[in-house]
């Protein structure tokens, strides 16, 4: 960088609602996320039978069905310092109806650092089992998708192609599922 301190400028709220916050900080203007520090699980979870849980919902924003992992805000229920973990558990489990035995944090970073302060947590769920139904709380309707690990990518091209939108995570979700962040293939 050019040694210039960032941030420095006040902040001006220009509107704010119940989840998002719009705010300019100089000429630069970008969203802020209300709860908990703007930080999002995305769960990639696979079943005993080595298939990649994926859900669709319809998303008002991108005017689409979408395919993406199991996911949500953390802290937005009764614990505003709700543990990425525990959050990632609880969203499987509302999303999926898979519960987890071990959930290992994997990455952490930006979603979009030049609009938002959201920051995405990817963890790994093993140790699965059905507890329900799935199918999201009350105002979602999530259909799960259970896709053999080996046909997923296929899967989802495939579901572009018929016009469902594709969150660009599953990419990503795909290549943490077989690789350490290091590269090193997953055994």
């Amino acid at each position: 960088m050019s040694g210039r301190e960032v941030g420095t400028e006040p902040v001006e709220v220009l509107h704010e609602g119940s989840w998002l916050r719009l705010v300019r900080r100089g000429r630069w203007e970008y969203v802020e996320r209300t709860h908990a520090g703007g930080d999002v699980v995305v769960v990639l979870a696979t079943t005993p039978d080595d298939e990649v849980l994926f859900v669709e919902q319809s998303r008002i924003p991108v005017e689409s069905t979408t395919i993406e992992f199991p996911a949500g805000l953390v802290g937005d229920h009764e614990d505003p310092d709700e543990d990425v973990t525990v959050a990632a558990c609880r969203e499987l489990e509302e999303e999926t109806g898979w519960t987890a035995d071990d959930i290992e944090v994997v990455v952490a970073g930006s979603s979009s650092a030049g609009m938002s302060n959201e920051v995405l947590t990817f963890c790994r769920a093993t140790g699965l089992r059905r507890i329900g139904p799935g199918g999201g709380d009350d105002g979602e309707q999530i259909t799960v998708h259970a896709v053999p690990r080996d046909r997923a990518a296929a899967w989802i091209n495939r579901r572009g192609r018929e016009g469902a939108s594709l969150d660009l995570k599953l990419w990503t979700g795909l290549w943490l599922l077989d690789h350490d962040m290091d590269g090193t293939p997953r055994s």
